[in-house]
């Protein structure tokens, strides 16, 4: 079992939903990146997705955009981002980590070598925005050799056919995009959250997250009242950006830890 299946399984048995919060690695700075990591945690977070900076992105709007490019500014490379994630296991074997990112960084490391790479450094599971099913299956098996999950986007528009096709590949959580659009430009509509991830879960037993449009503890309940996970990215990364140099930190750890409580909520109304 992957430590992501393993902290789903967990939280499932506890009754609680995963807290997923994205950061940018090398953003504001290269050597705050596994601070912000073990802040996030501090914060409650149960996965950490960390994306690896590029410069040319599809998906990501002006807020995260502006991250990659303070990250690249530094020169952080693929490279450099599965070092940071070494560090990062130096004290913490628990938390599942997640690449999140672009086909051109892996495909310039070559996908043999980004596996071994990132087995070695202690990376959980890879989300490639820009490969869709059909040209992700080799990566999905490099992966599956080394027990590392791959995991896929699905949005508003995905069809059935492609539901069932990603939730075949798919391995840890499926990533629902709650909005068209992208990331940090709109209010999500909660009622097709609720419908397409009921819908979604016809095709899979895999944990379903939500992210794109969670900008809030309220949001963020809401959201896990119907999904397994809740990813907040936009909201963070502004954070991160409005915080007085060497305070990101303490502000992400004080950011989401309203939204952990905001989560574990529902367990208490539960039981």
């Amino acid at each position: 079992m992957s430590r992501i299946a393993a902290t789903f399984e967990s939280l499932r048995n506890r009754g609680r939903k995963a807290l997923i919060p994205f950061i940018t690695a090398g953003d504001p700075e290269p050597g705050q990146t596994v601070a912000l990591m073990r802040a996030s945690v501090a914060g409650g977070a149960d996965v950490i997705e960390l994306g690896v900076p590029f410069s040319d992105p599809m998906a990501d709007g002006p807020v995260i955009q502006r991250s990659s490019e303070r990250a690249l500014k530094h020169g952080v490379s693929l490279k450099d981002v599965l070092g940071y994630v070494r560090e990062f296991r130096k004290k913490d074997a628990a938390t599942p980590v997640v690449l999140m990112g672009y086909a051109n960084p892996l495909e310039t490391m070559g996908a043999e070598r980004f596996a071994d790479a990132a087995q070695a450094a202690g990376v959980d599971g890879v989300l490639v925005v820009d490969y869709p099913p059909e040209e992700a299956r080799r990566l999905v098996e490099l992966l599956d050799a080394r027990r590392l999950d791959t995991i896929f986007l699905l949005s508003p528009t995905t069809t059935d056919a492609r539901m069932e096709e990603v939730a075949r590949l798919g391995r840890g959580y499926l990533y629902y995009v709650s909005l068209k659009g992208v990331t940090g430009a709109s209010h999500i509509d909660l009622a097709e959250v609720s419908a397409r991830t009921a819908r979604l879960r016809q095709f899979t037993g895999l944990p379903v997250g939500v992210g794109f449009g969670i900008r809030d503890a309220a949001t963020a309940r809401t959201v896990a009242a119907v999904a397994d996970a809740v990813v907040i990215g936009s909201a963070l990364i502004q954070e991160i950006e409005k915080a007085p140099r060497g305070k990101a930190a303490a502000r992400v750890t004080q950011f989401l830890a309203p939204i952990r409580e905001a989560l574990d909520s529902l367990a208490a109304v539960k039981a």
